[in-house]
């Protein structure tokens, strides 16, 4: 586990690799360093026939690195491409820029920071990051200018909201993710990931009001831009879709799926109940939703639509290659024979499960930068933790503790922290003396209730 985690962060940070090759030349090394005798003892433990363990034994460890690549793609390549769409229809149809209004009107300029945390949480769920940020910073700059203050606050009003969906929600990548090489349902992880998510995004917004009380920034910005700003103060709503419309692609998918985990999954009833389980499986909800996004993309621009639906394409393609070579690494870890290992470690020495998944993925995240590759890699090697069931709890609690683990820290390594304060307008130092402690407050927080949540609610 050491040697490919080694090769993973070696690769990103010294040779500059991209994430898919990084990951992909940790699994090899890990497979070619297994035994034939632990891929055996492994496949047993995961319930396979003698004869299939002593042929997965026999298998190359090419073949069983490029196995856990398709089996992890094939899992998650189509919900992440229709996320993808989703995201990029919200955009390029005003349906986002429409949810944000509303929620403007809904707090008043008193509570506007309220506003950009509740857009950044809600846009954080099908849209990545930085493309959120990329859309409501603007606003927060048009806001400034109308309010006269309290620019800092809008900004890390955003971060908080924005960056804990990303971490703890699906359709995003990362959680989506973990929850899938940790057996968690997709509806779980999105119950459990939204409610984690409130309290630490929560946690964010009080740093941001702790800072903006401290500090005050100013909105650094050319006259063209400051022109620009005014246009947006004065920009027409009317053309912009409905409210309902505008979050009917968000929450059909979120409501389809918590049905089916629910209900729907354990309902034997045929005819009808049959239907509707099919209908809310994860991967249909999320086709339907897109196909929604895609009317309302083909209302807006016709037949131009097909340039947004390539870019997003574009940028799924991207995520699905690292997430399989992610689910490579981890199933080259699992058949090292890593989970007993860890499991006898942990009750043998009293180990905490949740923090120490938690400062596994802080470590990961510090070095490498990126909150996506960091839950990754240690969902890959905690995952053999929750296969074994002796967790004593649901093992959505390990998942939102990785979560929250990919938030800390925040600095110069990390291309969401260039994203924030270029975009946001902070110098380095002030992006340093802001984002920073944020990061520590909001993972944190998040492994605070993840170790409260697993306690009082360990069996959901």
């Amino acid at each position: 586990m050491l040697a490919g985690m080694i090769v993973v962060v070696a690769g990103i940070l010294w040779l500059r690799l991209h994430a898919f090759l990084a990951l992909l030349m940790g699994a090899f090394l890990v497979a070619f360093l297994t035994s034939p005798s632990a891929v055996e003892r492994h496949a047993l433990t995961a319930g396979a026939t003698p004869a299939a363990a002593r042929a997965a034994a026999a298998a190359p460890p090419g073949q069983r690195v490029v196995e856990g690549f398709g089996r992890t793609a094939g899992q998650l390549g189509v919900m992440v491409g229709m996320a993808s769409i989703i995201g990029s229809a919200l955009l390029h149809t005003g349906a986002a820029e429409r949810i944000v209004r509303s929620l403007l009107t809904l707090t008043g300029q008193a509570r506007a920071s309220l506003s950009f945390l509740a857009s950044g949480f809600l846009l954080g769920i099908p849209v990545f990051f930085d493309t959120v940020f990329y859309l409501l910073v603007p606003l927060a700059r048009a806001m400034r200018l109308r309010t006269g203050r309290d620019y800092l606050l809008y900004v890390l009003a955003i971060v908080a909201g924005g960056t804990m969906t990303h971490s703890l929600v699906p359709p995003t990548p990362g959680p989506l993710f973990v929850a899938n090489a940790l057996g968690v349902s997709v509806g779980h992880m999105i119950g459990v990931g939204f409610a984690v998510g409130l309290f630490t995004a929560g946690a964010g917004y009080a740093w941001a009001h702790a800072a903006n009380r401290r500090w005050t920034v100013p909105v650094r910005t050319t006259p063209e831009a400051a022109a620009e700003l005014e246009a947006i103060n004065a920009q027409d709503t009317r053309d912009l879709p409905s409210l309902p419309l505008a979050l009917a692609p968000i929450l059909l998918p979120v409501l389809l799926i918590t049905l089916h985990t629910s209900y729907l999954a354990r309902a034997d009833t045929p005819g009808l109940w049959q239907v509707a389980r099919w209908v809310t499986e994860q991967n249909i909800a999320l086709v339907m939703a897109a196909a929604l996004a895609l009317v309302m993309l083909w209302r807006r621009k016709g037949r131009a639509m097909s340039g947004a639906v390539d870019e997003s394409l574009l940028s799924a393609g991207n995520i699905i290659l690292i997430t399989g070579a992610g689910g490579a690494f981890g199933a080259a870890l699992q058949a090292s024979g890593i989970g007993p290992w860890m499991q006898g470690a942990v009750t043998a020495y009293s180990l905490p499960v949740l923090p120490m998944a938690w400062g596994l993925t802080v470590v990961m995240r510090t070095a490498l930068g990126s909150a996506t590759v960091a839950m990754i890699t240690a969902a890959g090697a905690l995952g053999g933790l929750a296969a074994a069931g002796n967790l004593g709890f649901h093992p959505v609690w390990l998942a939102v503790a990785i979560g929250c683990g990919s938030k800390p820290v925040w600095w110069m390594n990390d291309s969401g922290f260039w994203v924030i304060s270029k975009m946001g307008g902070l110098t380095e130092q002030e992006a340093i003396r802001v984002l920073t402690p944020m990061s520590i407050a909001t993972g944190t927080s998040g492994l605070i209730v993840s170790m409260a949540g697993a306690w009082f609610f360990p069996m959901l």
